[in-house]
């Protein structure tokens, strides 16, 4: 982006246009092309995936990356996977969507005061961005954080979307005073005019575990509501 987008609508151009990674753009395309069997009828998004929400949003929520059959098939964060079953129910309980599940893009969902983004745009191999693909996604992050003008509340979902936050706000004017805010399951962190909360991201592997439960998951978002 060699001018700053004026709208999230631009940012969100920019992001399906990307194709600064040629790894996960190769990677996305051939599981868009290959597909998988119970899905095999469906037409799969397979580019980079933008961010969504209310514009107005005070909760900005900050994942890892797309999954391959998740939104990379539906085209939108959190959607068609069980990460995104154990989200939307979760802000379905916290009054922040209209409906306790998202299956497609196009399946009346509807955010208030959250908006949902990630630090990586593409699906990668096994669920790992690289650092530099984290990086060339971070300046999408940093326009998105300009231009959700209302935000106070950021939640990072697992350690990656923690980092990434931490690497983005200093291009936003914060600062990130030493010790630097350490990464632990609703913990959080006063940063100006920000508070950045961490959780265990809603892997099926953290929930199926219980090493994220329903009941940690609302607490996270309490806490966010305490912070607005």
């Amino acid at each position: 982006m060699s001018e700053p987008p004026a709208t999230l609508s631009e940012v969100n151009d920019a992001v399906i246009a990307c194709e600064k990674c040629l790894r996960v753009r190769r990677y996305c395309e051939a599981v868009a092309r290959d597909k998988r069997r119970a899905f095999r009828a469906e037409e799969y998004w397979g580019r980079p995936l933008p961010g969504f929400g209310d514009p107005e949003a005070r909760v900005l929520i900050v994942g890892l990356a797309p999954a391959a059959h998740g939104g990379n098939r539906t085209g939108r964060m959190f959607t068609g996977d069980r990460s995104g079953d154990f989200l939307y129910a979760a802000l379905h309980r916290a009054g922040w969507a209209n409906q306790p599940t998202s299956i497609d893009r196009t399946d009346g969902l509807c955010l208030n005061d959250v908006y949902i983004t990630a630090a990586g745009r593409c699906a990668p191999p096994d669920n790992k961005p690289t650092p530099a693909e984290l990086a060339n996604c971070r300046p999408y992050l940093i326009e998105e954080l300009r231009l959700l003008k209302n935000i106070r509340a950021i939640v990072a979902l697992g350690q990656i979307a923690f980092d990434s936050v931490l690497a983005a706000l200093p291009e936003r004017g914060v600062t990130i005073f030493r010790p630097r805010p350490a990464f632990g399951h609703n913990l959080a962190y006063r940063l100006q005019h920000y508070t950045l909360i961490a959780s265990y991201h809603p892997s099926q592997r953290n929930t199926s575990t219980k090493l994220l439960t329903p009941q940690m998951f609302d607490a996270v978002f309490e806490r966010a509501r305490l912070a607005l």
